[in-house]
């Protein structure tokens, strides 16, 4: 068994849990932008999330040219499982192509400049984390707007 797999797969039911809360909101309350987070609405964010893994997993670990999400092209949260969809097949592939080289190291050049090397195992936990931490702003903006969330920590099997 590969733990990262089966990590991703505990991802996979909670952010699940996550889309399930979101389809109680109405269409508007998931894209409303929300001055208290930026101007980030909650599609935004699940959006932001997406983009994460496109750019640290599938650009610059497994060199693809994927293009950025932009969130205003996507009307509601079962256009957002699809971009999802897509993005389990993208970690998938990274799972498959790192898998038991966890060290192996990767030079990353900024945008604005400057270059760092990290490490297949950090790149993975880097946007898994990022996962969860956007999941508890998510949460709160549904707070804010007035629905009461599911228990949303890890879901265990």
């Amino acid at each position: 068994m590969d733990v990262f797999a089966k990590q991703y797969d505990w991802i996979k039911r909670t952010r699940e849990s996550l889309f399930n809360y979101c389809e109680t909101l109405s269409t508007l309350d998931y894209i409303k932008e929300r001055e208290a987070f930026g101007g980030d609405s909650i599609r935004n964010l699940h959006a932001h999330v997406a983009n994460c893994y496109r750019v640290w997993l599938g650009n610059r670990a497994l060199g693809k040219t994927l293009p950025e999400i932009n969130s205003e092209y996507i009307n509601n949260v079962k256009e957002m499982r699809e971009v999802f969809r897509k993005t389990d097949i993208l970690v998938n592939e990274f799972l498959n192509e790192f898998e038991g080289k966890w060290d192996k190291t990767i030079q990353v050049t900024f945008a604005r400049g400057g270059r760092n090397t990290f490490t297949t195992l950090w790149l993975f936990t880097h946007t898994a984390t990022h996962e969860f931490h956007h999941k508890g702003q998510i949460v709160k903006i549904g707070r804010q707007l007035g629905y009461i969330p599911p228990d949303t920590d890890l879901i265990e099997p």
